[in-house]
């Protein structure tokens, strides 16, 4: 066994029923064990699975001390999980700090994007960058999200769009997942924006021709352990058809769907998105009726990005009506170049709790 924390106040469970998700009225509440007696622990196994969960009392019966690598004494404590961090862009290189002289001009993220700047901004330092320069910067941005109370992070590309670039940036996240104490959900985003002279459907063709292909053949060899697929489905950049023909790609060979829609304009992202059973689909600012209904019926979550939308002075996106219409629904920092937030929660707020790190 791995970790026993012992004699905790509280221990919060989120729920004890054996569902995936929560929705609607279900999100309001969480389960929480107390026993006032000896208190409550948590044993993991070797494999970092919770193997139990109850009195103190009761695990110690079913485990010697002696049986596990590490004890922690959690006294007057409360034990949580960790935050699951479920949308960042944390692999680039050099800073968008000119471009907010831009934005206080009114300029909008399109436009800034058009004149060269934004992602293309960010993809040309990207690219110059070594491997290692690119892992020690995303090293540094993943332990302080650890530190901040993330332990569970999907983690995008994006700052590449070309196929060498890209398979570059998947092998840095790699590595990340297999060594630093921070589990990573990798997720190929080579559809991110349009690459310098192309048109959005010769880029498509690109990726579905070659980037794909070469993405299994990695993942086939055990190079990557690569699990969602991410297309910027936008205006001016991938429209719902082009994207709807890179997700079902990547569909095609075991990618999970997990997309940026209906962000900046409505394109009927969810809608399409909720018909390919996607896993999920990110800001939805500007999210039909109907798309809200089709991710219910579909079961797919939507991930608001709240930071975003408030940096881009976005219109918020419907939470409400998401939860009433009982779409599951998660909360992403977004971090990347424009975005930097490196915490699920403010620094206050972590301040002013008691914090166990196991």
């Amino acid at each position: 066994m791995r970790l026993l924390v012992h004699s905790a106040r509280q221990v919060v469970t989120i729920t004890n029923e054996d569902v995936f998700y929560l929705s609607g009225r279900a999100m309001k509440s969480v389960e929480v064990l107390q026993n006032n007696d000896d208190g409550v622990a948590v044993a993991i196994d070797d494999d970092g699975y919770i193997a139990a969960v109850g009195s103190t009392q009761y695990v110690r019966r079913l485990w010697k001390d002696d049986d596990f690598e590490k004890i922690i004494d959690a006294t007057g404590k409360c034990v949580l999980p960790g935050f699951v961090d479920a949308h960042t862009h944390p692999v680039w290189a050099g800073d968008r700090v000119h471009e907010f002289a831009m934005k206080l001009a009114g300029a909008s993220y399109l436009e800034i994007h058009s004149a060269g700047g934004g992602i293309f901004f960010t993809v040309d330092s990207t690219v110059k960058c070594s491997s290692e320069e690119l892992y020690q910067s995303l090293k540094d941005r993943l332990i302080k999200m650890l530190k901040a109370g993330t332990t569970t992070v999907e983690c995008k590309t994006g700052y590449g769009l070309e196929t060498k670039a890209e398979m570059k940036l998947l092998q840095v996240l790699q590595r990340a997942k297999e060594e630093l104490p921070i589990e990573i959900s990798l997720t190929y985003c080579g559809a991110h924006a349009v690459p310098k002279g192309k048109t959005p459907e010769e880029a498509t063709e690109i990726i579905i021709r070659d980037q794909i292909p070469r993405l299994k053949n990695m993942m086939d060899q055990k190079l990557l352990s690569v699990e969602n697929i991410d297309v910027f489905c936008e205006k001016g950049i991938f429209d719902t058809e082009q994207s709807r023909r890179i997700l079902q790609a990547g569909k095609e060979i075991e990618l999970r769907i997990n997309f940026h829609g209906d962000e900046l304009n409505p394109m009927k992202s969810a809608e399409m998105g909720a018909e390919l059973n996607a896993t999920a689909i990110s800001h939805l600012e500007m999210v039909s009726k109907k798309g809200i209904e089709d991710m219910a019926v579909s079961g797919t979550v939507a991930v608001m990005l709240p930071t975003t939308a408030y940096l881009m002075k976005l219109k918020p996106p419907p939470v409400h009506e998401f939860i009433e219409a009982g779409v599951p629904v998660a909360i992403g920092s977004d971090f990347n170049p424009n975005v930097h937030c490196l915490a699920m929660v403010s620094k206050g707020n972590m301040q002013d709790s008691k914090i166990l790190e196991a």
